[in-house]
């Protein structure tokens, strides 16, 4: 059997495998990232992010695999961590810049976190209603790199996110893609705290980067409020989104948030 290096990471709970294909030479199928990302018979992760070399002028190539083996076009906490591992093998470095199908991601180093400065988003859908579990909810929807629909809820701790969230990322509305899904509760003018329901893990996470962004988002749309936005995520931290207001959308969009090794070692493939 194949040994695989890897390095574990988790960004405000959202956890990651993280390989360095720099050489070219890793090969991984649907499954078998699967086998990594399972909890009981693998490394367990809600994901695998792998650095390659960059084709289009950036420093590298990050692509993003969710734990059901599927390819997503990004994630902002695995986003943050890929920017702390790349650093690690070819930095040290204060700033560096890496290519994903959202497009190219330039990340700020700090000394435990990272900003991000974001794809502008897309697609901005304000105060849209839709039929789930024979109820009417209105939400919100936004493509933050990744496509998300977010409930605003007085209380997420009463929220069952896995079966409301499942049926929203299902729903016909938002087919073929899907959607992530997050439930929002105001904390005060300019924070909030979030659950999320993330397609691909189809479970909710401790945290989604871009459905903290998304979340930031249509709070500081629908209620008017300037940045920076703090978010509270299921897992304890509390990430900073930050942007500048273009017409009724938004440009210059930042994240902010820890990026924390966690350990290192080899699988057998």
């Amino acid at each position: 059997m194949a040994q695989l290096r890897f390095t574990k990471m988790n960004g405000a709970g959202n956890d990651f495998v993280m390989l360095d294909n720099r050489a070219g030479e890793l090969r991984l199928d649907g499954r078998e990232i699967a086998r990594l990302c399972d909890r009981h018979r693998g490394i367990g992760a809600d994901g695998v992010l792998v650095l390659e070399p960059a084709a289009n002028g950036a420093d590298f190539r990050m692509r993003y695999y969710n734990a059901d083996g599927g390819e997503a076009e990004m994630c902002g906490n695995g986003a943050r961590c890929f920017a702390r591992y790349a650093n690690r093998l070819a930095g040290p470095v204060e700033s560096l810049s890496f290519e994903t199908p959202a497009g190219v991601i330039a990340a700020t180093l700090q000394e435990n976190g990272v900003t991000l400065r974001m794809s502008d988003p897309k697609d901005l859908q304000l105060d849209l209603t839709i039929s789930v579990l024979k109820r009417e909810i209105k939400c919100h929807y936004v493509d933050s790199g990744v496509p998300h629909v977010v409930v605003p809820v007085p209380r997420i701790a009463e929220v069952n996110v896995r079966e409301v969230g499942s049926s929203i990322r299902h729903h016909e509305r938002f087919a073929p893609r899907g959607a992530n899904v997050n439930f929002l509760e105001r904390r005060g003018d300019r924070q909030i705290a979030i659950r999320t329901y993330e397609r691909g893990v189809e479970d909710e996470t401790l945290a989604c980067g871009t459905g903290v962004v998304a979340s930031a988002l249509i709070f500081a749309a629908s209620e008017k409020a300037a940045g920076p936005i703090g978010v509270l995520v299921k897992g304890g931290d509390e990430l900073s989104v930050d942007f500048s207001r273009q017409g009724e959308g938004f440009t210059g969009v930042t994240l902010s948030g820890p990026a924390d090794f966690v350990f290192e070692g080899t699988f057998e493939l």
